[in-house]
């Protein structure tokens, strides 16, 4: 038998508020009941427990010693049932903040967040594509994702995975300056990136130290999908991570060369 047959919960719930008020009269005020109706569901419990739980006096009422006994639990229930009620209400109104890096949270995070939603349904993910490293101190977010050296040293940190970049560039591109064949040809290409110091590190890391042109081209505030997606339109050559290997349209990749985290 299901235990909402076994209680009368409603019953239980007049009982625990005429015991604590000591009034019918209150007791259906707070819960919105007439007086006849709070008498009807304490006499419902009597009946189910065979024992008289108030004794009735002309202008009080007074608990007998089976509503003693009953009191303290059912107070303890209700509190309990109340707690468990505002934590579902909190969880279900609860937002988990995330901000990651542009490329990471499109290629990967959206893709993947779907089981950590299964897992908790009344839990909302708000996910921000920020690239510069956040401060908890200000910033109103959970979790953050960046790429860095080194992690800040006033919060706690776990490397996910260490990425390994590669030039890629539309072959349409290649076959202008008649084809790749060694990492120098990349610069007779437009180059793009917000910055030069990690086009500097590859050409160093294959052991070239011409020095880079002044302009690199395209700047997407280290967006890498965006110059990922210029260079597929052959806009110039892109330092992508292989984790955008997933991209449809083909590209050229001349060799790959380990820049850390």
């Amino acid at each position: 038998m299901k235990l909402s047959r076994q209680l009368p919960l409603n019953a239980l719930r007049v009982f625990e508020a005429v015991a604590r008020l000591s009034s019918f009269t209150k007791a259906g005020e707070e819960l919105g009941m007439t007086q006849t109706a709070v008498s009807y569901q304490i006499k419902l419990l009597e009946e189910h427990l065979g024992e008289l739980l108030f004794i009735r006096q002309a202008r009080r009422i007074a608990l007998t010693a089976t509503g003693e006994r009953l009191l303290p639990k059912v107070g303890e229930a209700f509190v309990l049932l109340s707690e468990a009620v505002s934590d579902a209400r909190q969880e279900a109104g609860g937002i988990l903040e995330i901000r990651s890096t542009p490329t990471f949270a499109s290629h990967w995070l959206a893709r993947h967040i779907g089981a950590f939603q299964l897992q908790h349904p009344g839990l909302a993910v708000r996910i921000l594509r920020i690239e510069k490293p956040m401060d908890f101190r200000q910033d109103n977010a959970d979790v953050a994702i960046w790429r860095g050296e080194r992690p800040p040293a006033d919060v706690e940190a776990h490397e996910l995975f260490r990425l390994r970049y590669a030039p890629m560039l539309s072959p349409k591109l290649a076959e202008t300056i008649g084809g790749m064949t060694t990492p120098a040809d990349l610069l007779k290409l437009p180059l793009i990136g917000g910055s030069s110091k990690w086009w500097g590190i590859w050409f160093q890391s294959n052991g070239i130290d011409t020095p880079l042109p002044g302009t690199i081209t395209i700047d997407a505030d280290g967006a890498l999908d965006l110059e990922g997606s210029a260079a597929i339109a052959g806009h110039g050559v892109a330092l992508l991570s292989p984790f955008l290997d997933d991209v449809d349209t083909p590209t050229t990749k001349p060799q790959a060369g380990d820049l850390g985290p």
